[in-house]
């Protein structure tokens, strides 16, 4: 029971982060939580809570996702991660770590330098797109490489953190159902689930309101510095 209610405190302190801020809240569960339970049981219960941000973020935000520009996004990522998969068996895993993380690394510190600078072409926002894909089927990760483009697309803080939301959203739906095909989801991992999600959701319920409290440039700041530090991250095997 004391693991559980310290899984639910953690969840509630690390999404509430990512409803706010568009990302980083299983970068930041992880670590804490994984001096109680193995990384791959956090990563599957992981599913539940990045659902519930992506819904409850969206449902209690205007409308700033049009389903057309979310849906190419989707489509490289796709292609991306088909990519990602040939690359693991034609480039050494390491070498393409180091390779993602210089570019991840790279945009982080020009975000932090010059925050609400960064432009992209079309073309170059649609590569990041791929390489989130890539990212996502290698390591698991796509969060700072989407971001970095979507601060580079749009103006609005909340479109910002709604385009990331819907994004994230759609990936989980899909590995959520992969989880389900597959029987990955446990007795443990349900009980962590059901033990957790009514807190979860009364909190993430509320969180979301932060978000519009938060200045542009604050937010900016941010995830520029987790954007940063994701890309460090990547550098660690």
């Amino acid at each position: 029971m004391l693991a559980l209610a310290f899984l639910t405190v953690v969840c509630v302190l690390t999404y509430s982060f990512e409803i706010v801020f568009g990302l980083a809240g299983t970068i930041l569960m992880l670590p804490v939580l994984s001096l109680l339970y193995d990384t791959k049981t956090l990563v599957v219960y992981s599913c539940l809570p990045q659902i519930m941000v992506g819904v409850i973020g969206l449902t209690r935000s205007p409308r700033t996702v049009r389903p057309r520009v979310l849906g190419g996004m989707l489509a490289a990522a796709a292609l991306g991660a088909v990519a990602g998969l040939v690359i693991f068996y034609v480039l050494p895993e390491a070498l393409f770590r180091i390779l993602l993380a210089t570019v991840v690394v790279l945009f982080g510190l020009y975000l932090v330098a010059a925050p609400g600078r960064l432009r992209f072409t079309a073309a170059v926002a649609r590569a990041l797109d791929v390489l989130a894909g890539a990212s996502q089927a290698l390591f698991g990760i796509s969060g700072p490489i989407a971001m970095t483009r979507l601060l580079g697309t749009f103006r609005d803080k909340l479109v910002v953190r709604n385009y990331a939301l819907a994004f994230f959203l759609s990936l989980n739906f899909l590995r959520a159902g992969v989880y389900v095909v597959n029987g990955t989801i446990t007795s443990e991992i349900a009980i962590m689930m059901a033990a957790s999600a009514p807190v979860l959701a009364v909190a993430l319920w509320y969180a979301n309101s932060l978000h519009f409290r938060v200045h542009e440039a604050r937010f900016r700041r941010v995830v520029a510095w987790m954007i940063l530090l994701g890309g460090l991250t990547l550098l660690w095997p």
